[in-house]
C-alpha cells in the first residue's frame, strides 16, 4: 500500500500532544490566511493563537502564512493597529480614551502602514520571536529565538537578534533559485509523502530528481 499522508484538517496532529495545533483548521479571522500543515507549538493555550499571538489586528492588513511553517511558543505578530502618530509632540492616542477626546478620532485614523505581513512556505520561527508589521519573510527562512524582525528576510536566510540581522543564507544563490523553482511545498500531497526523506535530508540534486513530472 502507498504511504498515507497526514491529515491537514486535524487541529491537534500529534496524539497526546495538545500543545501542537495546525493553524489552518483553527483560525477564523478573515484577516489571517494560513497554508496547510503550518503549526504552532505552545504548552499553555495554542488554540488561542489568533488573540494571543496576533496583536493589534484591526485591519485591513492581513497576516499571510504559507504551508509547512513551524512557529515556536510565544511567537508574536505585531500588526499595524499598534501604530501611533509620531509627527507631533506626543504619541499618546488621546481619542481612544473617550469623552470629548473622542471627537478627535481623525488624528488616529488612516495612519501609514507597511501592508500585509507575509510569511513564505517552509519557514521556521523560533521561540518568542517577534515579527513587526508589514515584514515579508521568504521561503525556507529561519528566524532565531527571541529575534525582533523589523525588515524583510530573504529566501532561505537565517536571521537573529534585535533588530534581526542576516546571519547567513542556507544555500548558494544558484541553489536557492533551484529550490524556489522546485517549490516542493506545492507538490501533490501524496508525492510529498512518498519523498519525505529526500525533502528533509536530501541534497538539492536529490530534490530535483524526486520532483513530480511536469505536465
Amino acid at each position: 500500500m502507498p504511504p498515507v499522508p497526514a491529515d491537514p484538517t486535524a487541529v491537534h496532529p500529534m496524539p497526546g500532544q495538545p500543545r501542537v495545533v495546525l493553524l489552518k483548521p483553527l483560525v477564523e479571522s478573515p484577516l489571517i490566511e494560513v497554508g496547510e500543515f503550518s503549526y504552532y507549538d505552545d504548552p499553555d493555550d495554542p488554540t488561542a493563537f489568533e488573540t494571543r499571538n496576533v496583536l493589534y489586528h484591526y485591519g485591513p492588513e492581513k497576516l499571510v502564512i504559507g504551508r509547512f511553517c513551524a512557529l515556536g511558543a510565544g511567537v508574536r505578530f505585531i500588526m499595524n493597529g499598534a501604530n501611533h502618530r509620531m509627527d507631533g509632540p506626543s504619541a499618546f492616542p488621546f481619542p481612544i480614551m473617550g469623552g470629548s477626546w473622542a471627537e478627535h478620532v481623525d488624528l488616529i485614523t488612516g495612519l501609514p502602514g507597511r501592508g500585509d505581513t507575509v510569511v513564505g512556505n517552509d519557514v521556521w520561527i523560533g521561540y518568542r520571536a517577534m515579527v513587526m508589521p508589514g515584514v515579508r519573510i521568504g521561503h525556507g527562512a529561519i528566524v532565531a529565538s527571541g529575534s525582533v524582525v523589523v525588515d524583510d528576510v530573504p529566501d532561505y536566510g537565517i536571521v537573529g537578534g534585535n533588530p534581526a540581522r542576516l546571519v547567513r543564507r542556507r544555500y548558494s544563490d544558484a541553489d536557492i533559485d533551484r529550490l524556489l523553482a522546485l517549490a516542493w511545498w506545492d507538490w501533490p500531497l501524496q508525492h510529498t509523502t512518498e519523498h519525505i526523506r529526500t525533502i528533509m535530508s536530501g541534497s538539492v540534486d536529490d530534490l530535483e530528481s524526486a520532483a513530480p513530472a511536469r505536465t
